[in-house]
């Protein structure tokens, strides 16, 4: 049997890393793992993870399972931060889930129950495992265009053209902000003509919200999938805990789904818990209970906000950096996207033979699609890109 199994090809983002690893070059930039770093290369364990970690352990008495869904608590503290005062409990079933990425299987698992001959519509480009599972589960998708080439920002007419041609029962796949790979987002009056387009059609939005507070702002950057959530009859959120808590190893996620109909709810929930069980039985309680503890106490969720703060400051200040610094280097502000976009990450625009030639001159790392990872850069390190850049002809 296992003989017959096929070498599967090595995600590009893990070989890369591999690659940056086995440079022995002093000075060497890695701008291409999804992982926040602070100044000094470190992804640390923010003030408020660590206090809650401490009164888990002082205080914690069992390791018993918890719920199927997971922990009631977590899973309410989630929906209170992520739909604020949008949320109606009544209409909503939640499911704690192994990271963002497990929300995003489980809702694709909850679409395909619903309706077997689902399609999904996804933006081009998008984060390379959104395909990848869809693939994998035989879920026939669609690219809606998004990203403008020449403007390095949203190609918003191409994509509502796109959108438009969804039908009932098909779910609309949106990155709710900091788009990955492209940081670059939609306004909140394009998310208000994007829920339009969704109300005509009765199509399903399925929202991936990994970035919430790395944007704009904690309650700015949930703005677009509450404006969603108001308008939707039926919608789904997949929200990680992965970089605004910094609990990347934890696996922490949340899974919520809106229906119609306080009895529908409990159907929906049901069939959550049902997925968890045919998937990994009950779900990891650890980082949930570290977010749930966080977001139940006044102080400790007053820290955990001020430091996630300090961090979006932190890279909105390497942006404009990097785009100051290439406007200098250029004499043009046709670098200034990089100012505009928001979250992680920026798609430059390089031709995959830049990007090659700026791993090899400069030992500068980045996706073969020119995304790369503003937090990955420090005071010291964006002139010595900039510079990169300017002479790979970018």
């Amino acid at each position: 049997m296992f003989a017959a199994l096929k070498p599967q090809a090595p995600d590009k983002i893990l070989a890369l890393m591999g690659e940056f690893k086995a440079d022995t070059r002093q000075g060497k930039i890695d701008l291409g793992v999804g992982v926040y770093k602070d100044p000094t290369g470190l992804t640390p364990v923010m003030r408020a993870v660590k206090a809650a970690e401490k009164r888990i352990w002082e205080a914690e008495t069992t390791k018993a399972y918890t719920a199927l869904a997971g922990e009631p608590a977590y899973l309410a503290a989630m929906a209170r931060m992520v739909l604020g005062d949008g949320l109606d409990a009544g209409r909503t079933a939640s499911l704690s889930t192994v990271g963002g990425t497990g929300a995003i299987r489980q809702a694709l698992e909850l679409a395909r129950l619903g309706n077997p001959g689902v399609t999904v519509h996804v933006s081009d480009p998008t984060w390379p495992n959104h395909l990848s599972i869809m693939q994998f589960m035989g879920v026939p998708f669609v690219e809606y265009r998004y990203f403008d080439d020449a403007t390095r920002g949203v190609d918003f007419e191409g994509m509502k053209a796109d959108l438009a041609r969804a039908k009932q029962g098909d779910v609309v796949l949106l990155h709710g902000c900091c788009h990955n790979p492209t940081g670059a987002n939609l306004t909140l009056d394009q998310w208000a003509e994007v829920s339009a387009i969704l109300e005509r059609t009765g199509a399903v939005p399925l929202i991936d919200l990994a970035y919430q507070g790395f944007g704009d702002g904690l309650e700015e950057d949930a703005a677009g999938t509450r404006l969603i959530l108001s308008r939707a009859p039926e919608a789904m959120v997949a929200a990680s805990c992965s970089k605004n808590f910094g609990i990347y190893r934890e696996r922490t996620g949340v899974l919520m789904v809106q229906v119609e109909g306080a009895g529908a709810r409990d159907v929906a929930q049901g069939t959550l818990a049902y997925l968890n069980r045919q998937n990994y039985s009950f779900p990891p309680d650890h980082g949930a209970r570290i977010v749930q503890t966080i977001l139940d106490d006044d102080g400790l969720t007053a820290d955990w906000r001020a430091e996630l703060e300090e961090v979006r400051l932190g890279m909105l200040a390497l942006r404009e950096q990097l785009a100051a610094e290439l406007r200098d280097l250029t004499g043009t502000d046709r670098f200034d996207f990089v100012a505009r976009h928001r979250g992680m990450f920026s798609r430059l625009g390089a031709s995959p033979e830049q990007v090659r030639r700026i791993k090899e001159e400069a030992a500068i790392y980045m996706v073969g699609d020119s995304r790369l990872n503003i937090a990955g850069l420090n005071r010291d390190s964006v002139p010595v890109l900039a510079r990169a850049i300017v002479d790979a002809g970018v």
